[in-house]
């Protein structure tokens, strides 16, 4: 028997692999430097800083800026208080800002009695709580013109919200929130509405028509199945995000948005974009996700003025093996943050890009919590 033996020259060999790894890494370090410029990195830095500040009780309203995390701030020290809840934080300003409340802690299940006396309060922020309720006596703070109460466990909005005529600024996002209280609709200065990632809103009150001076609308990661009559009539509107709820069409008059300049429609179940769209002239952002669409306006795509952005979204693992409901829904919530985290720096990174203004992108977006 015999067996054919191949002599190769090793030094050969060497050569190639050497220079395969060379290869390599000049591939690694290009991947590194694209990923630390990408929108996912930015991501990624924001979400260590906020996750370092609530280990360390500092409230949202401190590092967050314009809407955005600012991770150039540098991070306090946790401030110790003489109290018997230990890893909690009533933050209240110094003396030269008393106009503003700071209530922060997951350990805090109802607001302290001494608020009642601060009704000359202008700003109030209760975040990461379990309070369930927003109290009556939330009518007396007249001067009160931001109300942030977001990421707790309040189920409903008193009708006393309607006593404050100096309001403008109302965030209720990520609470258990079902119902909108038709009384909102009194708050004649409102600018700025975020009713976000309460999961299971499905419809406004009309009475919220009368929120004539409203610019900002966040509607995102509820049940609506289209885009409230009220909004429609918010005639200085600028930016809506209606994302991620059970839209399947747009309204025909959706025109009557003259203002608008921004509007989120992804993850929703639209499978066309209707012509009326191209009438809004001020339009610059649109956002959706193409996965099911099959007709859109050619004139939205052309438009030189317009950031055309398609996602294409990626199933969610939903195989969680959680206690209970609470736990689910917490669970959903902390999802949509991270999803409206990304949104947010994503729109941050794509209004700074030196870029020809019109494109069509496409994300896929795969977020696992």
């Amino acid at each position: 028997m015999t067996f054919e033996v191949i002599v190769i020259d090793f030094s050969h060999i060497k050569a190639l692999w050497e220079t395969r790894v060379k290869k390599y890494k000049e591939q690694c370090k290009k991947e590194k430097q694209r990923i630390e410029q990408s929108a996912l990195e930015k991501i990624k830095k924001e979400w260590t800083f906020i996750l370092e500040c609530r280990n360390k009780g500092i409230p949202q309203a401190v590092y967050m800026k314009h809407g955005f995390v600012d991770t150039e701030l540098k991070i306090p020290e946790r401030e110790e208080q003489n109290s018997d809840k230990k890893d909690l934080i009533v933050n209240e300003k110094p003396k030269t800002d008393k106009f503003i409340f700071h209530l922060f802690g997951e350990q805090w299940e109802e607001l302290p009695e001494s608020l009642k006396e601060k009704t000359y309060l202008k700003q109030l922020y209760v975040n990461k709580t379990r309070i369930r309720i927003i109290p009556e006596y939330i009518r007396f703070f007249q001067k009160l013109n931001v109300l942030d109460m977001s990421q707790n466990k309040i189920s409903t909005i008193p009708s006393e919200i309607g006593y404050l005529k100096s309001l403008k600024e109302l965030n209720v996002s990520f609470n258990n929130i079902k119902e909108i209280p038709p009384e909102l609709g009194d708050c004649e200065n409102l600018e700025k509405l975020d009713l976000s990632g309460n999961l299971d809103l499905m419809e406004l009150p009309f009475e919220l028509s009368n929120l004539k001076k409203v610019t900002f609308v966040d509607l995102s990661a509820n049940k609506f199945c289209s885009i409230p009559i009220c909004v429609l009539r918010m005639s200085m509107l600028k930016w809506l995000d209606i994302s991620n709820n059970n839209l399947k069409d747009l309204p025909q008059d959706i025109d009557r948005l003259e203002e608008l300049e921004t509007l989120l429609l992804q993850k929703n179940k639209l499978t066309y974009l209707p012509q009326e769209l191209t009438n809004i002239s001020k339009l610059r952002l649109l956002v959706v996700s193409g996965d099911s669409l099959v007709e859109i306006p050619s004139s939205l795509e052309e438009n030189p003025s317009l950031k055309y952005v398609k996602l294409l979204d990626n199933p969610i693992d939903g195989s969680l093996d959680l206690e209970d409901d609470e736990d689910l829904n917490e669970n959903n919530q902390d999802r949509e943050i991270f999803e409206k985290e990304f949104m947010k720096a994503y729109i941050k990174d794509l209004t700074e890009r030196e870029t020809t203004p019109t494109y069509t992108t496409k994300v896929s977006l795969s977020l696992h919590i």
